[in-house]
């Protein structure tokens, strides 16, 4: 009984089996009267470019950063140039040297000898105090010198002889010497009286007329010698060890476009410790007097020369994360390129590695190209 059913089952099975394949069994097309059985209607159309087909949808192009239309550009063919970097700084003009006139003394005075705004020579008499009174004082100590000089060669003579005693000349002697202390005194009064020129240079404006009391406290007029002039500037710290005595350096004053240069003639030894500059000043001819003192100074120091420099505008170079690099311009693509920059003025970049004279670098449009894509040149420098 067991036998028989094992093989019902098995039988079951079989004949399921055969009709899944039935039913799996492709189905012949009908085709036209007198067609061939072995053509199929399922076959697929044949595709691709050899068969007249378009790319899908989607599809690339062309090769990664080689299609599209070329993008224009300009463009700078490298040469060794002179690059001058320098340091721009802001500072004042002074005079060479600067004094007020006072006097020393107080008193009227008598005479003004100086044209406003003109030149004077060195010992020049500038103003001329009233000395009356002080040269009556010296009359007197004239006269009382030399009654001691008569006094002191008396006593001389007689202690020679043993007349007088040592004490009585070594009195003489001193009234001589207080005679002579008071006679130089009023000489030294009297010199004050007259005020001279203590330099050659350019008197300012009077602040005194004639007849006026002055003292020590008085503002008479200026003096200054402004041929040269010296030019005050600062520079960050950080240039300390370029900048040296002799060093040339090029300003130009407000509101003029004349360009000046003068020398540097002294440093500062020392920082300013709250904004960490370094003062120096500059030595510059003022022939004609036209760099007045006072003036605004636009200050250019020049302190290293390159002379055969790679340079290329800033916006020619672009970063990434393995450093500066440039396109260059090869073939009609363009080609990276990874650099290294060197110093920098206002609009330029020294290329110290990686680029060659004779290299012909993309300038502009940076951001749009990529690697590899096409580019066509409208201006070369």
């Amino acid at each position: 009984m067991a036998k028989s059913s094992g093989r019902i089952y098995l039988a079951i099975i079989a004949a399921l089996s055969v009709g899944l394949l039935v039913s799996l069994r492709p189905k012949k097309a009908d085709g036209p009267a007198g067609g061939s059985p072995g053509s199929a209607a399922g076959a697929k159309p044949a595709s691709g470019p050899s068969a007249g087909g378009s790319a899908p949808a989607g599809s690339p192009a062309g090769p990664a950063g080689g299609g599209g239309p070329a993008v224009p550009v300009t463009a700078r063919v490298l040469k060794a140039e002179r690059l001058d970097n320098s340091i721009a700084s802001s500072g004042n003009v002074l005079a060479n040297e600067e004094v007020e006139i006072r006097s020393e003394i107080q008193g009227k005075i008598r005479r003004i000898s100086f044209k406003e705004g003109g030149r004077v020579k060195k010992g020049e008499l500038l103003v001329k105090i009233d000395d009356a009174e002080l040269q009556a004082k010296a009359s007197q100590a004239q006269s009382r010198r030399k009654l001691a000089e008569d006094n002191e060669y008396r006593m001389k003579m007689q202690l020679k002889i043993e007349a007088v005693s040592q004490k009585d000349y070594d009195q003489a002697l001193n009234e001589l010497d207080l005679a002579k202390a008071e006679s130089q005194l009023l000489r030294a009064q009297l010199d004050k009286t007259e005020l001279r020129a203590p330099f050659g240079g350019v008197v300012g404006l009077k602040q005194i007329s004639d007849g006026a009391i002055v003292s020590p406290a008085t503002l008479i007029t200026t003096l200054q010698e402004i041929d040269p002039v010296k030019v005050d500037f600062t520079v960050p710290g950080k240039y300390a060890g370029w900048l040296k005595v002799g060093q040339p350096v090029n300003f130009t004053i407000q509101g003029a476009d004349t360009h000046h240069q003068g020398k540097i003639y002294a440093v500062d030894p020392r920082l300013d410790p709250e904004s960490r500059t370094l003062r120096l000043r500059a030595m510059c001819p003022n022939p004609a007097g036209k760099i007045l003192p006072g003036a605004f100074a636009t200050v250019d120091v020049p302190f290293q020369t390159v002379d055969a420099a790679l340079l290329l505008p800033s916006q020619a170079l672009s970063a990434d994360a393995k450093g500066a690099k440039v396109f260059l311009f090869k073939g009609g693509k363009a080609e990276p390129r990874p650099v290294q920059a060197g110093l920098r003025t206002d609009s330029l970049v020294q290329i110290i590695s990686g680029l060659a004279v004779g290299d012909t670098v993309i300038t502009s449009g940076v951001v749009q190209i990529r690697p590899g894509a096409p580019v066509t040149l409208s201006k070369v420098d």
